[in-house]
């Protein structure tokens, strides 16, 4: 089943109406490829349903990313952006600090340390999140070091 027909499922099995702000929020994220900002999701969707608000469509990316619909990146800044969940495989970001360019990647080998953690201060991990925050190729220019 395509993403957006899953979603759409979920969202009706748990009680949520499929509003038509929904739908173009929906159509919104599914159709980018990049992250975007609540502020570009609200400019697109306004321009195809005029009558949505800011709040309705931050509610809306709450509720997608709660659902686990939709990654959510942290890029400084109390900023965010959001991205629809094409496979739901682990996976981390880089975040360039220059440009804001998000760059998902999957390696990722953190089970002793949770592990660690979770002895030493008896808290149970269910999950986490990594995010490392630096500059890309392109920001770095001749600065970059090639391999």
């Amino acid at each position: 089943m395509p993403v957006r027909k899953r979603i759409i499922s979920v969202l009706k099995e748990r009680g949520y109406k499929l509003t038509p702000q929904r739908k173009v929020v929906l159509g919104v994220i599914s159709r980018s490829r990049s992250h975007l900002t609540p502020a570009a999701v609200y400019e697109r969707a306004h321009r195809q349903y005029p009558k949505i608000g800011l709040v309705t469509v931050y509610r809306t990316l709450e509720l997608l990313a709660q659902l686990g619909f939709i990654c959510e990146v942290h890029s400084g800044d109390n900023n965010r952006s959001y991205l629809l969940r094409r496979s739901f495989s682990h996976h981390h970001h880089l975040i360039c600090s220059g440009c804001n360019k998000v760059i998902d990647f999957t390696e990722c080998d953190l089970a002793e340390m949770e592990r660690k953690i979770a002895k030493s201060t008896g808290f149970r991990i269910d999950s986490h999140l990594v995010e490392f925050v630096g500059q890309c190729s392109e920001c770095l220019g001749e600065k970059a070091v090639k391999c």
